[in-house]
């Protein structure tokens, strides 16, 4: 039987001639969704299991179907199942194959239902597999940044702003910032699969169908919540893909953050930390290069991810309903943002695990800069009740004091200071050391050791 011939049984008798070859290269989806294979065959046994219930199906063709299934499941899984163009879509080459094992008991299988709802259903059960793989990476990542942050608690990092020094803060606290951000990711992702959970199977190709089927039983079947309670609303929208894609977009521009920080960190002229040969590469001509590659690349496939987004929403902004066949269009971009996500939330867990830290260099740089300035301030306004804004002006001249003299703050002698503001006594040096910078810094979510160590117990307790 020729190509054509097959695509003309598939589409049913309105059509005499076979698509051009051209058209059947743009129309043909299989190359990549017979990723849904798995979700696939397990919407199809579900739904023929809700088919022999309700008496639609007899129990031995039901039976014969479900083993049928079973033997194409396994097929695929080990390899040998033969992808077919002309069959267009990986439904209709599970059935396809389906009708060469069983017979014609495999064409009551699609009783009820329309390639429009299989795929809006294999593509929910896709999508929430995809989340919950993220899901599970992240509380790795999670998981490794806790314990860098506990091994970091007393390490003083130099925190900026613009990328100026600004004050110490623990390392432990810096790498507690990136949970938080995590956790957050992993809870926008949580909020997408309550949404997603519901089944769009019995929507039919748009109206429903006048079969008597249990759309509940179905559902639960496939672990739904419960049916999608609109039949155009079932086949037609994709915002649950959307959401998950901007749940990853907003979880990678987190990712692409970190990673532009160990990108200068482990520069030679930071020297805060090194990655592990892991995770580096060499130069061809320059012996004496450690480039951090895999932060680098994490970096750049935020715009993967982000575009993967772009990509839907253009796809999807002008559709009426219920179905187009733009919508076919909205796998490719999913399937490529969840393999680059969960690839950059992997290497970055890698990297973190591994990477060493150079606490002298991290220490010796967060003295430069004068970031003890806002303590200089801050006892300004506790030991003289000195206004804060008064405050701010003393300092600042008491900084540039220091600066024309090419020390540190703390480097000045009280008479020095005293030519700025005569009632600076000599307590204003236990202010001015990185150690007792940090350890002010006691509000609740601050950076002292003490604080990051209750921190640290309360996110094992909310994430891990």
């Amino acid at each position: 039987m020729s190509k054509s011939s097959d695509t003309n049984t598939m589409w049913g008798g309105r059509f005499s001639g076979g698509p051009s070859a051209i058209m059947e290269k743009i129309n043909a989806s299989i190359d990549f969704d017979k990723r849904f294979y798995a979700q696939d065959i397990a919407g199809s046994k579900a739904h023929c299991a809700m088919l022999v219930k309700q008496g639609i199906l007899t129990a031995e063709d039901g039976q014969s179907i479900t083993d049928g299934l079973d033997k194409v499941l396994a097929e695929i899984e080990a390899g040998d199942f033969k992808f077919s163009p002309a069959l267009e879509d990986i439904h209709m080459n599970v059935e396809n194959r389906l009708r060469e094992l069983i017979g014609d008991a495999a064409g009551r299988l699609h009783t009820a239902r329309s390639r429009n709802d299989q795929v809006a259903t294999d593509f929910r059960l896709w999508v929430r597999d995809a989340i919950d793989r993220l899901d599970d990476g992240l509380q790795v990542l999670q998981q490794v940044l806790i314990e860098r942050a506990e091994e970091q608690v007393d390490t003083i990092l130099p925190g900026f702003t613009h990328l100026q020094a600004a004050q110490p803060v623990s390392f432990g606290h810096h790498m507690l910032a990136y949970v938080e951000m995590v956790g957050r990711d992993r809870s926008r992702l949580k909020d997408a699969r309550e949404r997603l959970n519901e089944s769009p199977l019995g929507s039919a190709a748009l109206a429903g169908t006048p079969y008597p089927i249990d759309r509940h039983h179905t559902a639960e079947l496939l672990g739904f919540n419960g049916p999608m309670r609109n039949s155009l609303d079932g086949v037609s929208d994709r915002d649950f893909a959307l959401e998950y894609l901007s749940a990853a977009s907003i979880c990678a521009l987190h990712l692409s953050r970190l990673s532009e920080e160990l990108v200068i960190w482990s520069s030679a002229q930071f020297g805060f930390v090194r990655m592990s040969d892991s995770f580096s590469t060499g130069s061809s001509i320059m012996p004496q290069k450690k480039n951090p590659d895999a932060a680098e690349l994490i970096r750049s496939k935020i715009g993967r991810v982000v575009g993967d987004l772009n990509s839907l929403m253009m796809s999807m902004k002008g559709l009426p309903l219920a179905y187009s066949k733009d919508m076919q269009e909205d796998k490719e971009p999913v399937f490529d943002a969840a393999d680059t996500i969960e690839l950059s939330v992997a290497v970055m867990t890698g990297m973190i695990a591994e990477m060493t830290v150079n606490k002298e260099k991290m220490r010796e740089s967060a003295g430069w800069g004068f970031t003890t300035a806002t303590d200089l301030a801050d006892w300004l306004v506790r030991e003289l009740g000195m206004p804060f804004r008064n405050a701010h002006h003393v300092t600042g001249a008491i900084v540039k004091l220091a600066e024309d003299k090419g020390c540190d703050l703390s480097d000045l002698s009280l008479a020095e200071m005293q030519t700025v503001d005569a009632a600076i006594t000599d307590d204003v040096f236990n202010v001015l050391t990185l150690e007792a910078s940090v350890a002010s810094r006691t509000s609740y979510g601050g950076t002292a050791p003490n604080n990051v160590r209750e921190q640290i117990k309360e996110a094992r307790q909310r994430f891990l």
